[in-house]
C-alpha cells in the first residue's frame, strides 16, 4: 500500500477510503511509480484544523480546500524516478483536505462530492510530484495531468 488514511476530527468513511484507494492507484500507475516505495499520507479533517496547519506552517490564518506537504523537490524527485532509487520506503509527502470545504465546493461547482474529492486528491498529488500552478506556464502542465487522471477514472464533472 502506498498511502495512509488519517482521520482527525472527521467520522471514519469507507466511500472516502474507496475514492482516495481508486484515485491515488491511478496517480501512480500514471506516473510509474506504483513499484517506487514511495508512500503519501492523507489526513481528512475539519477547517478548524486546516487553519491551524495553514497558520502554522503557512502563515497564512484562513482555511483552506487541499494542503500539500512534498518531501522532494521536482528535480531531486526525477533524478530518483529516474535511476529507480527505491530501495527503501520514502515519504512523497501528505496531503491534508478539508472534507467541510470539499462537501461545500462540490455544491458549489455543481458536481459530486466524489469528483471534488478525486479532484483534491489528483491535485495534490501532482503538487507532491513538483508541479505548480501559479505561473500559467506550469498550470499547462499540471492541468492536463489531472484531468487526464480523472477522464481516465471516469470521475467527470457533472
Amino acid at each position: 500500500m502506498f498511502f495512509e488514511i488519517v482521520y482527525k476530527g472527521v467520522e471514519e468513511n469507507k466511500k472516502y477510503d474507496e475514492v482516495i484507494k481508486k484515485v491515488l492507484t491511478k496517480c501512480f500507475e500514471e506516473e510509474n511509480l506504483e513499484n517506487s516505495k514511495l508512500y503519501i499520507t492523507v489526513t481528512l479533517t475539519t477547517p478548524e484544523n486546516i487553519r491551524k496547519i495553514n497558520k502554522e506552517y503557512r502563515n497564512i490564518d484562513r482555511a483552506t480546500d487541499v494542503l500539500s506537504f512534498p518531501m522532494f523537490e521536482k528535480d531531486e524527485l526525477e533524478e530518483k524516478i529516474k535511476n529507480n532509487d527505491f530501495e527503501h520506503e520514502d515519504v512523497l509527502g501528505d496531503l491534508i483536505i478539508s472534507i467541510e470545504k470539499v462537501r461545500e465546493q462540490a455544491e458549489e461547482y455543481g458536481h459530486s462530492f466524489e469528483r471534488e474529492l478525486s479532484y483534491m486528491l489528483v491535485h495534490g498529488f501532482y503538487h507532491l510530484m513538483g508541479y505548480d500552478h501559479i505561473k500559467e506556464e506550469d498550470k499547462r502542465k499540471m492541468r492536463p495531468k489531472e484531468e487526464k487522471i480523472l477522464n481516465d477514472l471516469k470521475i467527470l464533472r457533472k
